[in-house]
Order: structure tokens, then sequence, then C-alpha cells
């Protein structure tokens, strides 16, 4: 039978029922280790017990009242991430296009309540992935994303990271802000180093512009902090995140100083489900876990020890792995293969792990997974790199 979804998506040939921390069992019982999280998503892995009681009881209460009314679990959730952040206020949403859209608003919002709203420009950088909207992929500026969806959105301009002549000429009159991703995920799992991150933050303090920093895909634990820019020692105006801080329920948020959402007053920005009562409940619950004494030091380590043994698995499959890439549990390994190949080899090995750009492999696990679940994972990825190599072999 034909499908009745948009063909917008090539569908692995396998579906889950039911999962359990870092495991996913699929409709025909068979067990996967899940190192995708649901591309970062499922931080603390599935069912968490701690998540499904908080929506379960909030299930019970109220779902949704609109943004009309005050949400008490919301102000908790905003007050705590504030709390533990750069941040002055918090702006939920459902995704991490539409946390990315209100961060370009607000920083076009901003010069515009300062007197200057012809500063609208926001500068972007190669190899960036922001969001599927039209917004967010001109943000991106990558052309496959772009290309037949008509004129681009006005307002963008990429330059490569670590450029900074060609920065220092893309920023004119007419810019806003700067705007980037302490990692590239999308992009395949590329560091920006914390030197460049410093010498954008003088730039900005230099010429007037707001950094806004996207931790969509880095952020809420997945680098061993809560923000990875948190790494480099400077701080955002403005931060997208999303992905893992619903753990698995559709939640973005937009963090920003008091001073860059200046010009965001009442009716200039909204939305009908951001901020909804089950989103809030379990964003706090996520929290609970995420802010314990201990948890992020629990990520470090078993990063740690992941690292050490992608390390070991690149130097013994030389003809399928080039480099190992990435911090904390967010990882990627650049291949010497097709990396469809590999992700449905990896299958073959009951294994989950994430294609991205540049050839890579992305591994994103629960930041809940164990040691020995890391070792696992390195051991299916030994046997899929010997079952490749075998087919190279055997097609020589």
């Amino acid at each position: 039978m034909t499908s009745a979804l948009l063909p917008t998506y090539a569908r692995a040939p396998l579906s889950f029922e039911r999962g359990e921390g870092a495991w996913l069992v699929a409709s025909d019982g068979q067990r996967y280790l899940d190192f995708g999280a649901g591309i970062a998503v499922n931080a603390l892995g599935h069912a968490h017990p701690h998540l499904v009681s908080a929506l379960t009881e909030q299930a019970g209460k109220i779902w949704h009242t609109s943004n009309l009314f005050q949400i008490p679990e919301g102000e908790r959730l905003g007050r705590r991430l504030v709390d533990a952040t750069f941040a002055d206020v918090a702006f939920f949403a459902n995704s991490g296009a539409e946390a990315n859209e209100a961060a370009i608003k607000m920083a076009r919002k901003y010069h515009a309540a300062g007197g200057q709203p012809e500063r609208y420009r926001i500068v972007t950088f190669e190899g960036a992935f922001h969001g599927r909207t039209l917004a967010t992929i001109a943000a991106g500026g990558q052309q496959k994303y772009i290309e037949g969806f008509g004129p681009k959105v006005d307002g963008f301009d990429q330059v490569p990271v670590g450029d900074f002549e060609a920065l220092e000429k893309a920023i004119t009159s007419e810019t806003a802000a700067l705007m980037i991703e302490p990692i590239q995920g999308e992009g395949g799992i590329r560091i920006i180093p914390g030197e460049i991150l410093r010498r954008l933050r003088a730039i900005c303090d230099e010429k007037g512009l707001l950094l806004i920093m996207d931790e969509i895909q880095t952020g809420v634990g997945r680098t061993g902090k809560l923000f990875a820019h948190e790494w480099s020692g400077i701080a955002p105006d403005i931060l997208s995140a999303a992905k893992g801080i619903g753990g698995g329920f559709p939640l973005g948020v937009c963090l920003a100083t008091a001073e860059a959402a200046r010009g965001m007053t009442a009716g200039t920005h909204g939305t009908t489900f951001g901020g909804n009562p089950l989103a809030m409940a379990v964003g706090n619950a996520v929290l609970d876990v995420v802010l314990a004494d201990g948890f992020l030091e629990h990520v470090q380590k078993v990063a740690l020890a992941l690292r050490q043994k992608l390390a070991e698995l690149v130097d013994r499959h030389p003809g399928v792995f080039m480099e190992l890439r990435g911090q904390g549990l967010m990882l990627g390994l650049k291949l010497n293969v097709p990396n469809t190949d590999f992700v449905a080899a990896a299958r073959g090995e009951h294994l989950i792990v994430i294609p991205a750009g540049d050839n890579v492999i992305r591994l994103l696990p629960p930041l809940i997974a164990s040691e020995a679940e890391a070792a696992q994972a390195v051991d299916r990825l030994d046997a899929t790199a010997s079952a490749l190599e075998a087919q190279i072999r055997g097609a020589a």
C-alpha cells in the first residue's frame, strides 16, 4: 500500500514499538542499541521513569490553556534556566527552528528598538544548519536546503568559519548579529575552537552586535556542560535550545539577556502551543535530572571512555574511518566509505547511528548511557567496519 505520508524522508525499513534507557525494541522484537537518540533528542533515553511520571501526572490535570494566561510550570522552568545560565528571560517554543526564528526576530528588534532599524542582517557561518523554515534555511545558507523554494529570505550573509578577513568585510552598517553553533552537528560534528568563539564575542562587543549561539543540538548536557559555549568561557546574548531540553517531548527555548530582549514587548512575538503545561512539566523533569549533582560528571566520564575506544577503532580500520571528531557525547566519525552505507550496515549489527554532512556518522547516545553500553556500541561499530571491509575486498 502506498504511504499516505509526504515522502520528504528516506525512512529505513524499521519501526520501534518500545524503548528503555539506551535500547529500542523493534516491532519484530529485536533489540537495538540507540546511539542516535532521535537525533540528540532523547537525552535521558527511552521511557525514563521521572519523565514518564511528570508527563502522566500533568496529562491528568491540564494540557493547554494558551499563553493568554499564566502557566506556573513555565514560570518555574524559565526561572531555572535563567538561574543556570547567562540569561535573564526565556521564550518557549515547540522546536529548534522556532527557537531560532525567535532569536533572529529578537536580534533585529533589538536594533529597531534602539533607533537603528536598518541593522537587520545576520552573519552566519558556512556548514551551519539552523532549521527548515524559510528564514532558517537562509540562515544556514546551504543550497541543497534552499533550492526550489523561491527567493531566499533576505538578511543573511555566510562566511567561512575562522576567516576573520571575510567576516570583517561581511559586517556592515546593516549588520545586527553573528549566529553560530559551537559545534556544527548536521555539518559534520565540527567543533568551533574556543579561541574563535572568544574572538567573535570580542568583535560583537566592539561593533555593537549581538552574539547568537545555536545550541539546539549541543545544549542540555550533550557536551558535558549544560551548554557547550561554557567550555570557551564566553556567553552569548541570545541562545536557542531544543532537542534534549524536552527529553523527547517537543520543546524549544530562546534564552536572552534583558538587554538583547529589550525590543520584544507584548504583541511582538507569539506561539499557540509553545510553553504548554505538558511541555513545561517534562522540561522541568529533564532539568531535575540534568542539574542533579554528578550528572554532568557522568556524561564527561562516559564520553572520555567512549572517545578512547573510538580512537582505537579508527586506528584499527583506516580503510573505513578517517578521523574522530566532537566533544562529550556528541561525537562523529568521518568515513572513507559512504556514510549511508555505514548507517545501514550498523543497523545490521543492531546499532543506531545518524548520518551527517561531510560524510560523517554521528554518535549521539542518551546521556544516561553507561560505560558498558558505550563499549558495546564500539564493538558493534567494529563489527560493522569489518563487514564493510570484507565487502570492499570482495568487490576488488
